[in-house]
């Protein structure tokens, strides 16, 4: 085991919010998640009052277009059908009492689904090892022995952040050497993990927390990379430039709020999308960033998290405690999904494209698996009372698909307490499925 500290000076990072929350307010004006961006070519604007609303429903469904099924209604009322067996296999937390101090704000799995970084409140990021966090990871007979283990025994290493976490992403093309993160500073900064230090650094949203980074996977342009922040921009950078120069920057919106999350198309091709405050979920095409392509209208509330299912399919998860599955080529929505409880946190949120399934948090202390085919959950997990002081107030935080496969899947969730759970699903066979 080993780790790598690096001190820089900055400002100091707001102590008070351990709790990735989405409605807690920075001061008395601004509210860090209500989110907004309007078209770069415009000149940015101070929005005096950040929580005024004047946003007017656009409505993108064409109604007269009946060739798209939508089937949020017919689908969302049938039984579910759950065609996994899933079980959890290790459970690793601290043997000191860290509850606050530890939230897992995010989980993210290298491009060789051997490794599995975590970051969040505790300025660390931890690295695991998947042949460690599953040690009886192909044996079916102890399927049900979990295993308990210590973070400080579990990770293969960890390094030491300035600043507490809310965002990791790999870079592509890096040979999982390189992984970026985002941070509560407004810091973008890339580790190169062979060598356990900082490579990269830009910091461009005036010290507003960064909450999303992601980097492109069209060939044309696949180190082109962005991050979301609070000071309600995206900004779009390229890491080869010296200092990270910035390519453009949007606000999708004319009031002021939070930019929440950003996803490239993982399939390739220049469309990025992006999840507001203002309830709203928008697309973008890299060349040409003057104006939206998509806007998708639906959440009663933020949109926390964006993830691309398919090269035509999205799903969004808002804090008005629903995911909505998108169809991208016409705007509409195709499903809801509801069970999970959210109103004002990141609980997460992965989809397993192979098997088509969602994974989400929940403010209960649950974690959600809903099937892409019905708006109820599939199967649903507790973590468990932790027992401790503040522990009713505990919540899945932050979940990850592996995915590789297609017989068998592996989700990683972990919880505002610190604690980090591995769950193994298992298809089941023709027969027993009925």
């Amino acid at each position: 085991m080993g780790a790598f500290h690096w001190s820089r000076n900055r400002k100091t990072s707001d102590n008070n919010n351990n709790n990735f929350s989405t409605t807690t307010a920075t001061n008395t004006t601004y509210y860090s998640y209500e989110w907004e961006m309007k078209n770069f070519s415009l000149p940015l604007i101070n929005d005096p009052n950040p929580k005024s609303e004047k946003l007017e429903k656009e409505n993108t469904t064409d109604q007269n277009d009946n060739n798209h099924t939508n089937q949020s209604d017919s689908d969302s009322s049938d039984q579910p059908l759950c065609l996994w067996d899933f079980n959890l296999r290790t459970v690793v937390s601290s043997l000191a009492s860290e509850t606050a101090s530890d939230a897992l704000g995010v989980i993210e799995f290298d491009p060789s689904d051997s490794i599995v970084a975590t970051g969040g409140i505790a300025r660390k990021i931890r690295i695991y090892r998947m042949n460690s966090l599953l040690q009886n990871e192909n044996d079916d007979e102890g399927q049900n022995d979990v295993v308990l283990l210590d973070h400080a025994a579990a990770h293969d290493y960890y390094i030491c952040t300035p600043a507490k976490l809310s965002s990791l992403r790999w870079r592509p093309g890096s040979g999982g050497r390189i992984l970026g993160t985002g941070d509560y500073d407004g810091v973008v900064t890339e580790y190169d993990l062979e060598r356990r230090t900082p490579v990269f650094e830009r910091d461009e949203h005036g010290g507003r927390r960064v909450w999303s980074v992601d980097y492109s996977h069209w060939d044309a342009d696949p180190v082109l990379a962005a991050s979301g922040s609070d000071d309600g921009t995206m900004q779009m950078w390229d890491p080869r430039c010296e200092g990270g120069e910035c390519v453009a920057a949007v606000r999708p919106s004319l009031a002021r709020c939070s930019v929440c999350c950003i996803e490239f198309n993982p399939f390739g091709g220049p469309l990025v999308a992006v999840g507001c405050a203002d309830r709203r979920a928008y697309g973008y095409d890299i060349r040409k960033l003057s104006d939206p392509v998509l806007v998708l209208d639906g959440h009663q509330k933020t949109v926390s998290y964006v993830r691309f299912l398919d090269g035509r399919t999205m799903v969004s998860a808002g804090t008005d405690g629903c995911l909505k599955m998108w169809d991208t080529v016409r705007s509409r929505v195709i499903r809801t999904y509801m069970g999970h409880v959210n109103n004002r946190s990141f609980v997460g949120l992965s989809v397993w494209r192979n098997g088509g399934l969602l994974g989400c948090g929940s403010e209960n202390n649950q974690v959600f698996v809903y099937d892409k085919r019905w708006g109820q959950p599939i199967w649903v997990h507790g973590f468990g009372p932790m027992g401790g002081p503040g522990s009713d107030r505990c919540f899945v935080s932050s979940v990850c698909w592996r995915q590789a496969g297609e017989e068998r899947c592996t989700l990683v969730a972990g919880g505002s307490d610190g604690v980090l759970q591995v769950f193994v699903g298992n298809r089941k066979s023709s027969s027993s499925s009925k």
